[in-house]
C-alpha cells in the first residue's frame, strides 16, 4: 500500500488510509475476514504456536500473484536483455562521469 516518497517514507493514499479503517472497523465487529498478504485474525492460541512473535507474515502470509500469461523462459529472456542493456547504459554514464571528472582534474581510483 502507499508509494515510498524516500528510501524511509512511504505516503498513504486516502484510498489506503479508507481500506485501512475499514479493516478496523471490520475487525471490531468480529467480521473481518482474512485477505492473503493483507490481514489475518489471529487467536492468542495461533500466537502462542507461533512462539509470541507477531511478525505480520506469520499469520497474514503472501498474496497470490497473477499469472501475467509470458512464459518463464520468454520472460527471463526479456528481462535478461532489458538488463543488459541498462548495464551497457551504466558503463557508458561511468564513462562519461570519468571524462567529465578528467577534465576538472580530478580522477577517480
Amino acid at each position: 500500500m502507499g508509494t515510498m516518497v524516500t528510501r524511509r517514507l512511504r505516503e498513504l493514499t486516502e484510498e489506503d488510509i479508507l481500506k485501512i479503517a475499514e479493516t478496523y472497523d471490520k475487525f471490531v465487529e468480529g467480521t473481518l475476514e482474512d485477505e492473503k498478504g493483507y490481514c489475518a485474525v489471529a487467536t492468542l492460541e495461533d500466537i502462542a504456536k507461533q512462539d509470541y512473535i507477531l511478525t505480520p507474515g506469520r499469520y497474514v502470509g503472501i498474496a497470490e500473484k497473477e499469472d501475467d500469461g509470458e512464459p518463464f523462459e520468454e520472460k527471463m529472456t526479456r528481462l535478461t536483455g532489458e538488463l543488459s542493456e541498462m548495464f551497457k547504459e551504466s558503463h557508458r554514464l561511468e564513462e562519461e562521469i570519468r571524462k567529465q571528472l578528467a577534465s576538472i582534474g580530478f580522477e577517480l581510483k
